[in-house]
């Protein structure tokens, strides 16, 4: 824990994949959504998601509507598609399990080192998540989409007065290595099927779970 707290002043997590296991339940509910056009828009709606793993559902949603199907998305249809999402997902997501060591490392940190979440998820609909699973203890604050995560690090480095290479990003997906990137701020990825499902350049550092994050921190 000392060598965690002398490297950084803060880490920022994403939240599905990341500290829960949650990833198949938004594949299931995205799958769910577009059963309707038959398995192969089906199958490329879940590689989609798979791919773009930390942006915004609505984002996906515009992609779904307008390259998949060839026709646009209206403001009426984003939001029942969103409703019926946040329908599908929401509990699943709140008896949704840690990822394996999510839960020590917070447990033992978050009293030493602050301590924050950038996540895709609706702003609102994350916070009730984080609640409902009661975890806001953990951290000063929970940060959902629309923002971006670069945007969403870049403004906690600027309210808390973090400099950007005392910052560690925590993340599963492209867009949190992007949003690393683009706050300059360090990272670690999540990889669960390492090296096979490996979405970030050579050379990154990456956990299978967060059960050894701290020890592989202190390595680094």
């Amino acid at each position: 824990m000392g060598n965690i707290m002398k490297k950084y002043d803060a880490i920022v997590f994403d939240f599905d994949g990341v500290l829960v296991e949650s990833v198949d339940v938004k594949t299931k509910a995205f799958a769910t959504l577009y059963r309707e056009y038959g398995d192969r828009i089906v199958q490329q709606v879940v590689d989609y998601h798979l791919l773009h793993g930390g942006i915004s559902r609505f984002e996906k949603f515009r992609y779904y509507q307008e390259v998949l199907l060839g026709k646009p998305l209206t403001k009426e249809e984003e939001i029942q598609l969103g409703d019926r999402f946040s329908q599908y997902v929401e509990d699943a997501v709140v008896s949704a399990p840690y990822v394996l060591g999510a839960d020590d490392f917070l447990e033992n940190h978050y009293q030493s080192i602050p301590l924050f979440v950038a996540s895709g998820t609706p702003d609102e609909e994350l916070k009730r998540i984080v609640s409902r699973r009661n975890m806001n203890h953990y951290f000063v604050s929970v940060h959902g989409s629309p923002a971006k995560k670069g945007a969403i690090i870049q403004d906690i480095l600027k309210t808390h007065g973090f400099k950007p290479d005392r910052v560690l990003m925590v993340g599963d997906a492209i867009a949190d290595y992007e949003g690393a990137i683009f706050a300059d701020v360090k990272f670690v990825g999540r990889v669960m099927q390492y090296p096979e499902a490996e979405p970030f350049i050579v050379g990154t550092l990456v956990v299978p779970d967060l059960a050894d994050l701290g020890a592989i921190i202190d390595g680094a």
